[in-house]
């Protein structure tokens, strides 16, 4: 039996892409056993993804290099026997647990000056593979080919028991059907769409009888909490559920809206219609991964700039997108739950 270490990334959007990479690996090596070494927050993503055994917590924060305890980390890796390490960052720091546990083939493309760490060295094509998905997968192939096509959508799988109970336990209920909302993206606010935007949207979507629910982390509690404030019924649940519950319940949604954010390919790898809203980010490198996925940008001329801030000040890429667009994508996803104007009757 192969058994495979991966280094996985940090943010949550770039943990759900290497799910294909996974269920490709599974493909070409059906025993084998693949676990995870990642930062504990995506424990919950990594649980939902069948082809994954184990998920080990990388404690390591962003710059911290601390070699003494990434030797005894590796130390205890060593003992498991790996036949291959996947390195998923490009950082050197990511390759040196892979290298102190003797695993004899270290697998990742070219980056921070870590030839050696990594023997089996991959120099990347971007042109040949514009998305980073793509890039994941391209790694369970042999040096140079490139990756199965079609790539896979991810999918997380939800058990049906414990999102029930999550459901209970925070007092929600599916008498009507719901809008999943996800305002936040940590990277910045130039991929926030803004929040008197969300809220004229989620009041269009409460006055057609749709429930409203808002997701996010605490670090989007104050977007929500403005929402909440001027969409008076929707059901602010930023902060209040961890990331295991926000999967849970975010399976319930009958669409989503989302910024360019991890809970953007957590609702497309539950199969959640999306319209997936971009302002300082680029769809063609990170688009949602999903048949049922509308992308709302405006595509300005000085956008994507890839800045957590706007460079210019004013932000139009988002500020001047209104709910009406985002509603007609909604409406094209769900006309079921959202019909046009054109088709609703008088």
């Amino acid at each position: 039996m192969k058994k495979i270490l991966i280094v996985a990334p940090a943010w949550v959007g770039d943990a759900i892409m290497a799910q294909p990479l996974y269920a490709r690996l599974k493909a070409l090596h059906p025993d084998a056993q693949i676990d995870v070494l990642a930062p504990a927050w995506t424990r919950p993503l990594h649980a939902r993804m069948a082809e994954i055994s184990e998920s080990f917590d990388n404690p390591f924060g962003h710059g911290q290099l601390k070699l003494g305890a990434r030797w005894k980390l590796a130390r205890q890796l060593k003992q498991r026997g790996y036949d291959q390490a996947i390195l998923l960052p490009n950082s050197l720091k990511s390759a040196l647990i892979p290298f102190f546990a003797g695993i004899p083939v270290r697998t990742g493309w070219t980056g921070e000056a870590r030839y050696g760490l990594v023997n089996d060295l991959r120099v990347l094509k971007p042109a040949e593979l514009p998305q980073m998905v793509e890039r994941f997968a391209a790694l369970a192939e042999v040096a140079g080919e490139a990756p199965a096509r079609p790539i896979p959508h991810p999918r997380l799988r939800v058990n049906s028991a414990e999102r029930q109970a999550t459901l209970h336990k925070l007092g929600l209920n599916l008498a009507r059907p719901i809008v999943a909302c996800c305002p936040g993206a940590e990277y910045g606010p130039a991929k926030r769409w803004p929040a008197q935007h969300f809220a004229e949207f989620a009041r269009d979507a409460m006055s057609r009888g749709l429930q409203v629910w808002l997701f996010g982390s605490g670090k989007d509690k104050e977007i929500a909490d403005e929402i909440a404030a001027l969409a008076p019924g929707v059901q602010n649940l930023a902060s209040q559920t961890t990331l295991a519950e926000a999967i849970d319940l975010m399976s319930f949604a009958s669409v989503a809206v989302c910024n360019d954010s991890g809970l953007m390919h957590v609702a497309a790898a539950l199969q959640v219609p999306l319209a997936a809203i971009y302002g300082s980010s680029s769809p063609e490198f990170t688009p949602p991964l999903s048949a049922q996925a509308e992308i709302v940008t405006l595509d300005l001329e000085c956008s994507p700039c890839f800045e957590r801030s706007c460079p210019l000040g004013h932000m139009n890429c988002l500020n001047q997108l209104d709910a009406p667009r985002v509603a007609a994508a909604v409406a094209r996803l769900r006309p079921d739950i959202w019909p046009s104007t054109i088709n609703a009757p008088l």
